[in-house]
Order: structure tokens, then sequence, then C-alpha cells
């Protein structure tokens, strides 16, 4: 296994493993820590997916260790810890913690770390981030449920959560190639720092980071830097893992959507013109405990008629009037029961390719299905692939993270299909 690889959430390990299988690497996706005995097919790269993005930091290190120690006994030549590119996290982490906890496991010195990835419109310069034209802090991650970024400098917010000095690897040295951003973290690690923001403003600065960066037992970043490492990995790459195959062309196709990011919100509102549609309203969940399954049951019976769509959906002005009400952990927690129990329903009615919006309803999905490994498939916009569930059920999953796809999503992902 050339690099293994820790993905804080379900959409986000889906989004690198496409970005690896696109530089040439055969690359598996499990979701969650394998039980004992799993089969693990022979791959350059793997994806363990946790739900540990917005967990308390204790559990995520502790889940992120145990991923490190089984990718280790089968043979992980090099770590990366996966983040979203929108560096989702709160002052206490997690990034930086599970980023402590894997360094101190590994014996790592300083740590680089990036989230830029200029193809999907997030670049980082003198150490801060942009979605798009906009600093991240005036991006709609401001309005985050969970994890609302307020501060664009990546520099002061790893801080924040790492008892490590934090450095820069600055736009000029990147620009001046690979041996200089090597010069550049060496200097930082002599100066004492643990940790180093990498700039990147274009899809050519990854690729020089990731050959800075290679021989490092571990990176955190974005699907951004992880292309740069695979770009570097390549010439060592065998035979592809998985295999990807259309399912029969009139097969029904679900589509479900919790995330509430922006990018979401307007492919829901073109997605509703176009299908048949069923609201979760974490208030109207918690007044009735058969709703969940009515929705499922009715969104079924849609399905002759074409895709149907479930979503959870919502403004933000109506997703703080939900916390108020219910408290943040329920209401989110009712959404995501919800959505276990709607994939069930729609599972049980025949439908096997299911388009997912949102890193936290996906995780629910893919457990409620029981998925337990992922082939990636084929690319529908950047950074979301159609994948195949590996072993039981052959579900086509299409996972997407709130932030990525054009406003066409689910229909584009459908079109693929046929």
């Amino acid at each position: 296994m050339l690099i293994g690889c820790i993905a804080d959430d379900l959409t986000g390990a889906t989004d690198l493993g496409v970005t690896l299988a696109r530089e040439g690497l055969s690359v598996i996706q499990v979701n969650g820590l394998p039980a004992a005995g799993f089969a693990l097919p022979a791959a350059d790269a793997v994806v363990v997916a946790l739900k540990s993005r917005t967990i308390p930091a204790a559990d995520a290190v502790a889940q992120s260790l145990a991923a490190l120690g089984w990718l280790r006994e089968r043979g992980a030549q090099r770590i990366y810890f996966k983040v979203c590119s929108t560096f989702d996290s709160t002052p206490r982490g997690n990034i930086g913690p599970v980023t402590e906890a894997l360094q101190a496991a590994l014996g790592a010195a300083l740590v680089p770390a990036s989230p830029a990835y200029p193809r999907n419109g997030r670049t980082v310069y003198l150490g801060h981030l942009f979605v798009g034209d906009a600093l991240l802090s005036e991006s709609g991650m401001r309005n985050h449920p969970l994890t609302p970024m307020t501060d664009a400098n990546l520099v002061r917010v790893l801080a924040a959560q790492t008892a490590g000095k934090v450095g820069l690897v600055p736009y000029a040295d990147v620009e001046a190639g690979a041996d200089a951003v090597r010069a550049r973290l060496a200097a930082l690690g002599a100066a004492g720092c643990r940790h180093a923001i990498v700039d990147a403003v274009s899809d050519l600065h990854l690729v020089v980071a990731g050959a800075a960066c290679v021989d490092l037992p571990l990176a955190t970043g974005g699907s951004g830097l992880a292309l740069g490492l695979a770009r570097a990995l390549a010439g060592q790459a065998r035979a592809a893992a998985g295999a990807w195959a259309k399912p029969a062309p009139d097969a029904p196709v679900a589509w479900l959507s919790g995330s509430c990011s922006e990018a979401t919100r307007a492919q829901v509102a073109v997605a509703r013109a176009a299908a048949a549609a069923f609201r979760l309203d974490p208030q109207a969940l918690a007044a009735d405990a058969g709703l969940a399954a009515a929705i499922g049951e009715k969104a079924a019976a849609a399905l002759s008629r074409g895709p149907a769509l479930v979503y959870a959906t919502a403004e933000p002005g109506e997703v703080a009037q939900a916390q108020q009400a219910l408290g943040t952990e329920r209401a989110a927690g009712l959404v995501e029961e919800a959505f276990r129990v709607v994939a069930r329903t729609l599972a049980a009615a025949g439908v096997r390719a299911f388009v997912v919006a949102g890193g936290e309803t996906s995780g629910a999905v893919v457990d409620a299905l029981g998925v337990k490994a992922l082939a990636i498939g084929p690319e529908i916009d950047p950074g979301v692939p159609w994948t195949l569930a590996v072993g039981g059920e052959p579900y086509r999953l299409a996972l997407k993270s709130g932030n990525f796809g054009a406003r066409d999503f689910f229909a584009k992902a459908t079109g693929m299909l046929r």
C-alpha cells in the first residue's frame, strides 16, 4: 500500500478517492474501521472513511489512531489525514488534535497541511484560505450549523487547536519549486515548528508540494495536496482495484439531501422542480416518531414517475430555529436517523442507486445500507464520483460534500447511469 488515508467524513473520503484514482492509483475506500477478517483487496491506496469531523476531539483521536493501526498492519508506507477543503473545525479541533496524535504515533517531525484545491475553488495565499474569490470567513461557511468558519487565517486556526508551533510555507517558496519547499520545511522545523500551512493557488503548486512532501510519514490536507502526493507516487502504481458498472437503464434512483450549504441549497431548489420532493423537518420528526418511515413510503411510491427527492436542506434561519427548539445535537440526530429509515425503506422497495448530499447524511445512508467498502467509479463533478459497493448488495452511491457540485448535480449524476 503506497499510501494509507484517514478521512474525517464520508464525502471527503470519496472526494479523496476519486482524486487518487484520477492520478493513476488503484483505490479502495472502507467505511469505518473494518471488522476483523475483512478481505481487503490489494490497492495502491486505501481510504478509511470515519465520521470524526464534529465528534468530541478525544473520540476523533481514538478512532483515527485505530485506523492508523489498521492501515500500518496492512503495510501503508505513508499516512495522509484528509480534512475538508474548507478546513472545517472548531477552536478545539478536530484537525489539530488528530494530526498531533497521528504525528506522535508515527514519530513524525513537522507535518505539512493544506486544504487548497484550486480546481474546486479552494486556494491558500499567505496562509489565508479563499473559497472562490471570497475569504473563508466571508463565504457561506461562516454560517455552517456545526463548524462555522469565521477566520480565514489557517495558521491562526490551526495554532488554536495544537500544542505545537505552526509556520507557513508561503507562495514564493512553492512557486520556486519542490527544493525550495523542502528547504522552507527544514527551516521551520529548525525553528521549532511542528506544523506548516502550505500555500497553493494553482494545481501546479499542489504537484510541487506533493513532490516535496511525498517522503514524509504524515501530511494533512484536502484532496488537493493528495493530488500532488499521488502524482509523485504514480510511477509505483499497480493494477486497478474494484470494477465500476452501470445498473440497468430503468433502475430507480433516490435523491437524499441533508446538507444546508449554499451550494446544496441551490441544487435542492433545482431538484425540487424536477422530481417528487419530500421534506424532513426536525421539529416535525420530533413530534411524530413514524414520520420518517411514512415519508420513505411516499418517496418509494413516487419512484414510478422518476427520481424522488427526500431532503432536510434548509435556510440558515430555519436551521437555527430548529436548533434553538430542539438543541443542536438532537436536531442533527433526528435528521440523521430519519435518513437511515428513509434509506432502508427505499432499499426495501428496490432502490440500488442513491445520490446523497452532505457528509453526515452520507454516513447515515451508508450505515443504514450496511455498505462496508466502495470501489471508485467515474467522476460526476470535480471531487464527486459514483461508487460501487464492494461485497453485499451492488449499491451505486454518489456521496457529495455539501459544498461540491453544479446546480444540476442530482440530474447530472442520474444521467450518468442511463
